[in-house]
């Protein structure tokens, strides 16, 4: 199975990886926004910081699902 399948099977049938990936996708895109204004204030930057942290726990948390599910796959 490829990490691409796996994914798309773990988000349809995973509720905590589907919620995972949503709030990482999330995460993304109020960076993007952030990072798209011309001059951020001291809250705006702390919110940055915030986020990039959020978004790798999000991730993290999806390799472990991720490698659970292939050790279960294999196993």
């Amino acid at each position: 199975m490829t990490r691409d399948t796996l994914i798309e099977q773990l988000t349809a049938e995973n509720g905590e990886f589907q919620r995972l990936r949503s709030e990482h996708q999330g995460y993304e895109r109020e960076l993007d926004t952030l990072k798209g204004a011309a001059s951020l204030s001291a809250d705006q930057q702390w919110r940055i910081s915030e986020l990039k942290k959020l978004k790798l726990m999000a991730k993290d948390r999806m390799e472990e699902i991720i490698r659970s599910r292939r050790a279960g796959v294999t196993a």
